[in-house]
């Protein structure tokens, strides 16, 4: 049956002997957003993205995607989606061009429908002055996106992306993110994990965070700000050291130098600095901010966020 979620999972469990990765994990993907995965390493979330997109079989639990069961009929699931995973995917010594090609036919494609795909795909992502180069000869931001166009060949309906912009310099990122951006904008269901925080601030409708193999929250951005209080005050000091020491006194997240405290009044913010002040530390700099997903990852998971 055809519902408003493009990807539904409920119950999803897997074990690798005595060790539970996946403890009853339960999404719902709406069509035509982006759902972003955040968590820890080893939460499980790849785990999560291999069973989803038919890779992995799931001990426990059910999936399907666009209306197809995934345990049941994997090749129909197969057959919307499409899938980056954390490495590159393609052939380096292959030009663009050529991968994009040979992609195309397998699957499928007569050799002219293949030729204009291709066309079409390296137009899209900026790549069409690069596409006679071997990829061997490619940044990392190249690869990413030209392994990102090799998952659209079939304009698929559901995308699934496992730390797409993983090890990329800011403006690979952020051409990453447009390409992203224009996917969506023509209807695209994605499914995101990310370990950049920012990434799913600024692109998921909704986020998870998963954490010892099951969702311990889920929202818009702003709602998950929400659950760690209104506003923060944060003090940087001169080194991670003093930062530690200081977070022993007034509590709060630990962001390397920078201590994190969340504001429930405005009396609060002066007992902080009182406390700062007469344990003799002297922060340089003081902000009144917003909550981020930091803040949310640290007070949900106990951990810091891995970028942001």
């Amino acid at each position: 049956m055809v519902t408003g979620y493009a990807i539904e999972a409920r119950g999803l469990r897997k074990s690798y002997g005595d060790h539970e990765v996946l403890t009853g994990v339960d999404l719902s993907v709406a069509r035509g957003t982006m759902f972003a995965l955040l968590g820890p390493n080893g939460a499980g979330k790849t785990t999560t993205v291999r069973i989803l997109s038919t890779l992995l079989d799931a001990d426990g639990g059910s999936v399907t995607v666009n209306g197809h069961d995934v345990a049941g009929n994997k090749r129909a699931v197969r057959a919307q989606i499409g899938l980056t995973g954390q490495d590159t995917a393609v052939d380096e010594l292959l030009t663009g061009r050529e991968n994009l090609e040979m992609m195309a036919r397998l699957f499928h494609l007569s050799k002219s429908a293949a030729k204009a795909r291709a066309t079409e795909l390296l137009e899209r992502f900026d790549l069409v002055e690069a596409s006679t180069r071997p990829v061997k000869t490619y940044s990392g931001g190249m690869r990413r996106r030209l392994d990102l166009a090799v998952s659209m060949i079939t304009a698929p309906p559901v995308l699934f992306l496992d730390e797409p912009t993983t090890g990329l310099d800011p403006r690979s990122r952020a051409d990453m993110w447009a390409a992203i951006r224009e996917l969506l904008d023509g209807g695209t269901t994605i499914l995101l994990t990310t370990q950049y925080l920012e990434e799913a601030d600024q692109l998921a409708d909704r986020i998870a965070v998963i954490d010892k193999g099951h969702v311990v929250a889920e929202g818009t951005a702003a709602e998950l700000k929400r659950k760690v209080g209104t506003e923060r005050l944060k003090l940087t000091f001169g080194s991670a050291d003093e930062a530690v020491r200081a977070a022993d006194i007034i509590g709060g997240v630990l962001l390397g130098a920078t201590v994190s405290v969340a504001i429930d009044e405005q009396a609060r913010v002066r007992r902080v600095l009182n406390l700062v002040h007469d344990a003799g530390f002297e922060p340089s700099a003081v902000e009144l901010a917003e909550p981020t997903l930091d803040d949310v990852f640290h007070t949900l998971t106990g951990t810091a966020g891995a970028k942001s």
